[in-house]
C-alpha cells in the first residue's frame, strides 16, 4: 500500500477543500452576518493539516493500486466530512455540538438533506449558504466517484454498464483517461446547475435562494434555506422546476454526456435503467395523486401538484417538501419510502440501491420462476438485447444481501438507543438511502434523537454513499495483507 502517496493526495484534497470557505465568508462579508470569523479560522485549520500531509509526501510518485483507490474513496468523505464541520462548531451563539456539527456536515456532503437544526430562517446567510454548497460539492463527487472512480475499482453501479451493456454507455469510462472524464462531468454538473439558478430565478427566488436551491437540487440533495423548504414559496411553477432538475439529475450524467456529444435526446428513451426510472416515477405519481383526490386531503389541483412534486421528490431521494407527508392518509407515506430504496439511475446524484440493481434483482427473480417451470431451460438475464453475465447478476444480490444485513444491523442499533421502531426504520432507510426526511420522531428533524443514533446514521450515509463494499473491504484482513 503506499501510504506516502495517500497521504499526499489527502493534503492535497484538504489544500483545496480549504478554498471552498472563501464563498461562505464573501457572503457573510456582503451580508454582514457576523460568522465570517469561524469560516476563515475553518479555512487556516483546513489548509494547514492539509499543508502537513502534502509537504513531506510531495516527491511521491507511485501507481496507485485498487487497495489503494478503496482507501482514497473511503477517506475522501469520510476526512472532508469532519472537516466540513469545523464551521458548523465554530460560529460562536449559533454554533453546533461536535456531533450535531459532523451529522450536518455529513448529511450535506453525502447529499442525504438530514439535518439537526431548526430555524433555518434565521440563521446567518453564510451558514444557510454553506450547507447549500456542501451538498453541491459531495453531489459532483459521487458523480466522478461513480462514474469515474469505481468502476475501475470493480464496484459500484457503473461498474455494471461494462460492454456487456446495451445503450450509450459500451464502456465503462465516457473518455479515455479518468481525468478527461472527470472534467467532462463538470461541465455537464455546472451547466445543469447553472440551468436550474436561472429557471428558479425567472420563477420568482431571489439570487440567494435561487443559488441555494439549485445547488441542492442538482446535487439531489434535499437541504432547503427555509424550514419549510419547498413549501416556503408555495409555488406551482417552482415546483415544476424543480421536479424536473430532480428527474434530470436522478439519470445517469453518463446518459447527459452522451445526449449532448451526439446532441440527440433519444438515449434517455432508449436507455433501458432511464426507462424504468421515468415509468416508475410516473406509476408512484399517480398512486399518490389519485389517493390524495379521493381521500379529499387535498382538491384536485392541489393534489395533482404534492402527489407528482412528493412522489419525485422522495422516490429521487432528493427530500425536499411541500407538506407533512407523514401524515398523509393509509399506506402512502410508508409507500413512498419504500420507493427511496430504488433511488436514483446509477452515475447519478441519487442515492438508493439503484435502478439497475433493481432491474436485475427483478429479472433475476422472474428467472427462477421460469426454471421451476422449465428445468432443463437455458434462461439468460437479458438488459435490452443483450445477456447480463451471471457474475454481474450474482454481484448485485451480493450487495443487495449485504445492504439487508446492514440495513437489519443499524436498525437494531437506532432501537437500542431508545427510538421507536418507526422512528428508526425510517431514520436508518434515510440515512442508508441518502433521502433525509424520516417518519416519527424525525419527521421535522433530528436534533433531538440521541447522539449514539446520530453516529449509527452518519455510519448509515457514508456506506449509502460510497456503495457498502467501498467501505466494508476495508475491514477484511485480505485488505490489509501484504
Amino acid at each position: 500500500m503506499s501510504l506516502r502517496m495517500i497521504l499526499r493526495i489527502l493534503g492535497l484534497l484538504l489544500m483545496l477543500f480549504s478554498l471552498t470557505q472563501v464563498p461562505p465568508i464573501l457572503i457573510s462579508l456582503l451580508f454582514r452576518d457576523g460568522v465570517w470569523g469561524a469560516f476563515a479560522f475553518a479555512l487556516a485549520i483546513t489548509l494547514a493539516t492539509g499543508a502537513i500531509l502534502f509537504w513531506p509526501n510531495r516527491h511521491a510518485r507511485k501507481e496507485l493500486r485498487t487497495r489503494d483507490g478503496f482507501l482514497i474513496a473511503a477517506l475522501f468523505w469520510t476526512v472532508l466530512g469532519l472537516f466540513g464541520s469545523l464551521p458548523l462548531m465554530l460560529d460562536g451563539s449559533y454554533a453546533l455540538s461536535p456531533t450535531d456539527a459532523i451529522f450536518e456536515s455529513f448529511s450535506g456532503l453525502t447529499t442525504t438533506g438530514a439535518t439537526v437544526i431548526t430555524g433555518i430562517d434565521f440563521l446567518p446567510e453564510a451558514v444557510r449558504y454553506y450547507r447549500q454548497q456542501l451538498q453541491w460539492l459531495g453531489g459532483m463527487g459521487i458523480v466522478v466517484l461513480a462514474v469515474a472512480i469505481l468502476p475501475t475499482l470493480g464496484v459500484g453501479g457503473m461498474a455494471l454498464y461494462r460492454t456487456e451493456i446495451p445503450g450509450p454507455l459500451k464502456d465503462s469510462k465516457l473518455t479515455p483517461r479518468i481525468t478527461e472524464t472527470a472534467k467532462a462531468l463538470w461541465y455537464i454538473y455546472a451547466s445543469l446547475t447553472l440551468v436550474c439558478f436561472l429557471a428558479y430565478w425567472a420563477a420568482g427566488m431571489d439570487w440567494f435562494d435561487a443559488v441555494g436551491h439549485s445547488f441542492s437540487t442538482v446535487a439531489i440533495g434535499g437541504f432547503s434555506t427555509y424550514d419549510d423548504s419547498i413549501g416556503h414559496f408555495d409555488s406551482a411553477t417552482i415546483e415544476l422546476i424543480c421536479v424536473g432538475f430532480m428527474i434530470a439529475s436522478a439519470m445517469s450524467f453518463s446518459l447527459h454526456f452522451a445526449a449532448w456529444r451526439e446532441k440527440q435526446l433519444r438515449h434517455y428513451f432508449i436507455d433501458p435503467e432511464s426507462r424504468f426510472l421515468l415509468l416508475f416515477l410516473l406509476g408512484l405519481a399517480l398512486i399518490a395523486i389519485v389517493t390524495l383526490w379521493l381521500t379529499d386531503v387535498y382538491d384536485g389541483a392541489r393534489a395533482l401538484r404534492h402527489g407528482l412534486f412528493q412522489a419525485v421528490s422522495v422516490a429521487t431521494t432528493a427530500g425536499f417538501g411541500v407538506d407533512d407527508f407523514s401524515v398523509w392518509p393509509g399506506a402512502l407515506p410508508f409507500l413512498l419510502f419504500v420507493a427511496a430504496f430504488v433511488g436514483g439511475c446509477s452515475g447519478s446524484t441519487g442515492g438508493g440501491i439503484k435502478v439497475i440493481r433493481i432491474i436485475l434483482i427483478l429479472k433475476q427473480g422472474l428467472r427462477e420462476v421460469l426454471r421451476l417451470i422449465h428445468p432443463n431451460a437455458v434462461i439468460s438475464v437479458k438488459i435490452g438485447k443483450v445477456s447480463v453475465p451471471d457474475g454481474i447478476a450474482q454481484a448485485v444480490w451480493g450487495f443487495f444481501s449485504a445492504y439487508v444485513l446492514l440495513f437489519f444491523l443499524m436498525l437494531v442499533g437506532v432501537m437500542a438507543t431508545g427510538l421507536d421502531q418507526v422512528t428508526a426504520w425510517s431514520a436508518v432507510a434515510s440515512a442508508l438511502n441518502n433521502l433525509g426526511p424520516g417518519l416519527g420522531d424525525v419527521t421535522a428533524n433530528y436534533g433531538d434523537i440521541p447522539d449514539m443514533a446520530k453516529w449509527i446514521l452518519v455510519l448509515a450515509m457514508l456506506l449509502g454513499r460510497l456503495e457498502i463494499f467501498t467501505v466494508l473491504v476495508l475491514f477484511t484482513p485480505a485488505f490489509w495483507r501484504r
